[in-house]
């Protein structure tokens, strides 16, 4: 991609609102964190790329200017990148799919890319794919484990802040005074302080070294089990007003559960860390 280019993307979100966003999972490959090669093709066209394929999942994709789309050229040995699409283009269409248990408001549908034409400059580190690592490499891995951490942490502190204004508000008429009280909804609450506290400690650490993916991963896996286990308590102090579609904590729950199926996932965060002290 070309220094112009590049001016040209900087200058759309200096003017006015304009949103980019990669879109690289699709229906068959899943998500591209656990390898493949991705199905939506890059065919080469005279002075630029005619691009055909699906991504879902792709967050945003109403609202988006950009598109950094993950595809592979047509060649006999493909070659793999990313390819920027100016989002309002003929051939690309969003299709509304996203309908899920939470996160609703991302709106992450699907893109259909039919016969989408772009200049070859947009055309982003298109290397062969055997010469790609296996994971993307620099500063992205971190700061995209570390970003994705903040957004769930956020959403458990939403649920508390609901759940301590719940509890003092909240006077049953054998009590005579408010739940918040109660000793027992007092421990309860200290222990998603704990939870939260731990947080922040590691989402400071993590941020003070950019490069470390690994460190970051396995924050990522803390900080988010932290968040779901903070809401899980407040759901359990309170029953079912907990679950009640009236009370912003049953949205909380159902958004702080998506964690768990995010990238960098659990099971490959763990083995990860685990090859890796079994090596040392």
């Amino acid at each position: 991609m070309t220094a112009e280019v590049r001016r040209r993307v900087r200058r759309s979100s200096l003017d006015g609102v304009a949103l980019i966003n990669a879109l690289r999972v699709e229906p068959d490959l899943g998500t591209p964190a656990r390898g493949g090669l991705p199905a939506t093709t890059a065919a080469r066209d005279g002075d630029g790329w005619t691009l055909r394929g699906r991504k879902i999942y792709s967050t945003g994709a109403p609202g988006l200017s950009w598109l950094l789309v993950w595809a592979r050229t047509d060649d006999p040995e493909p070659a793999v990148g990313s390819f920027l699409v100016p989002s309002r283009v003929p051939g690309v269409r969003v299709e509304r799919t996203w309908d899920h248990l939470g996160m609703r408001a991302t709106r992450s549908d699907d893109v259909v890319l039919d016969g989408v034409r772009v200049p070859a400059d947009h055309a982003v580190d298109v290397e062969p794919a055997s010469a790609r690592p296996p994971r993307p490499g620099g500063a992205f891995p971190a700061w995209n484990a570390l970003l994705i951490s903040a957004v769930y942490d956020g959403v458990a502190r939403a649920a508390r802040d609901w759940l301590v204004g719940y509890l003092n508000e909240r006077t049953p008429a054998n009590l005579g005074r408010p739940l918040a009280a109660l000793p027992r909804f007092q421990a309860a609450v200290g222990r998603i302080e704990a939870l939260l506290a731990a947080n922040r400690a590691l989402l400071a650490a993590a941020a003070r070294d950019e490069h470390d993916a690994d460190g970051a991963a396995l924050a990522k896996h803390t900080v988010t089990g932290n968040a779901v286990r903070s809401v899980e308590i407040g759901l359990s102090l309170i029953g079912n007003p907990g679950l009640s579609r009236r009370n912003p904590i049953e949205r909380h729950y159902r958004d702080v559960l998506c964690a768990r199926i995010h990238t960098p996932q659990d099971d490959t965060v763990l083995t990860g860390a685990g090859a890796a002290a079994l090596a040392r």
